[in-house]
C-alpha cells in the first residue's frame, strides 16, 4: 500500500510503516489543489492539520482506503462523507492524553497560585505577597465536561489532591474510580473548577456562552485544553470582569485557524481577544497541551500500530 504523508511527524511513524511493508511518500509543501491532482495514486494519507479534507478532496481520492490524523480529533475531515465512501478514519487520542492531563493540571495550579502574575511582578522588582495569596485545590470540586481519553487523563492527575471530581458526558456509564458521572445540572450546581475535554461538534460549538456560564451556582475557574470554538470569547471576558469566572487557563482560542499553526490576522484582532490578553487572571498557551516530546513519539507509534493492525496484508 502507498501512503502519502502530508505533515512531518516523529521518524518512528515512517520507520514502523516501512518495516511493516508499506510504501511511504512525503509531501509537506504541496497545496491542497496540488495534492488533489495526485491523491488518486495513494491508498492512505497521514495528516495533522495542514488543510481540510473536504468533499472535493475525497472525490479526487478514488483509491483511498484510510485517513490517519496524528492527533486526537478528526474535525478537519468531512467524516460523514469519508465514511460513506468506505474510508477508514484513524486518530490517536491515546497518544497525547497524558500530556493534555498534565497541561490542564499545570494551568489550574498556576491560576490558583498566581504564578504567572507573581513571576512577572518579581522580575519587574515588585514583591507583592498579599495580592498573590493563592488558594488550594484540596477540598474543591472539579467538573469535567467530556469524559473520554483526555478527561479521564486529567481526572487521574487530580486523584492525589483530595478534591472531588465530577464528570458530565453525553455517553452513559463513563464514570470511573477517578470521577463520578453526574447530570449537567448537578455539575453546574457544585463545581469550583470547570475543565473542558470535548471535541468540536455542533453540540459543543459556542457551548460556553453567557447563558451557560450564568447557569453555574458559584463563581468558578475555567480550563480549556479542548477546542477554542467551544468558548465565546466576548462572553468569557464579560464573566472574567464580573468575577463569575475567577480565572481562565486557555490552551485554545475561539479565533484559532483550523490548521492550529496560526492564530489570527493581526490587523483584524477582535476586541474581545485584545481584552483577554490584558487580564492577569488568564493564562494562555498556543495549543500545546498535547504537544510534548513524549507525546510526539506516542502519537506516531499509535498511528503506525493502528494502520498496521487494520491494513497489513
Amino acid at each position: 500500500m502507498k501512503i502519502l504523508h502530508l505533515d512531518n511527524n516523529h521518524f518512528l511513524l515512517l520507520k514502523m510503516l516501512e518495516e511493516a511493508g508499506f510504501s511511504n511518500e512525503e509531501n509537506y509543501k504541496a497545496s491542497k489543489p496540488e495534492v488533489e491532482e495526485i491523491i488518486s495514486n495513494y491508498d492512505g494519507i497521514v495528516i495533522r492539520s495542514r488543510f481540510n479534507i473536504d468533499k472535493q478532496f475525497l472525490d479526487a481520492a478514488k483509491n483511498l482506503k484510510f485517513i490517519a490524523r496524528v492527533g486526537a480529533g478528526l474535525e478537519s475531515i468531512d467524516t460523514e462523507y469519508a465514511e460513506n465512501l468506505g474510508i477508514t478514519l484513524i486518530a490517536a487520542p491515546e497518544g497525547n492524553r497524558n500530556a493534555v492531563g498534565e497541561h490542564a493540571l499545570g494551568m489550574l495550579l498556576s491560576l490558583f497560585n498566581n504564578l504567572n502574575k507573581a513571576d512577572r511582578e518579581v522580575k519587574n522588582g515588585l514583591w507583592n505577597r498579599e495580592s498573590n495569596r493563592g488558594v488550594e485545590l484540596e477540598g474543591k470540586t472539579v467538573g469535567i465536561i467530556g469524559y473520554g481519553n483526555m478527561g479521564k487523563a486529567f481526572a487521574k492527575k487530580l486523584k492525589g489532591f483530595d478534591c472531588e471530581v465530577l464528570c458530565y458526558d453525553i455517553q452513559e456509564n463513563v464514570g470511573d474510580e477517578n470521577a463520578k458521572q453526574v447530570s449537567l445540572k448537578e455539575l453546574q450546581q457544585k463545581v469550583d473548577v470547570l475543565s473542558l475535554h470535548t471535541p468540536w461538534t455542533p453540540l459543543t460549538d459556542k457551548m460556553v456562552d453567557s447563558k451557560f456560564i450564568n447557569s453555574f451556582s458559584k463563581s468558578f475557574w475555567l480550563i480549556n485544553t479542548a477546542r477554542g470554538k467551544s468558548v465565546v470569547t466576548a462572553d468569557l471576558v464579560s464573566a472574567l470582569k464580573s468575577r463569575k469566572i475567577l480565572g481562565a487557563g486557555l490552551d485554545v482560542l475561539e479565533f484559532e485557524k483550523l490548521s492550529f499553526e496560526t492564530l489570527f490576522d493581526s490587523d483584524n484582532m477582535p476586541n474581545s481577544l485584545k481584552e483577554l490578553f490584558t487580564m492577569d487572571h488568564v493564562i494562555l498557551s498556543p495549543h500545546i497541551a498535547g504537544w510534548t516530546l513524549e507525546s510526539k513519539e506516542k502519537l506516531a507509534k499509535v498511528i503506525a500500530q493502528k494502520i498496521i493492525q487494520n491494513f497489513k496484508n
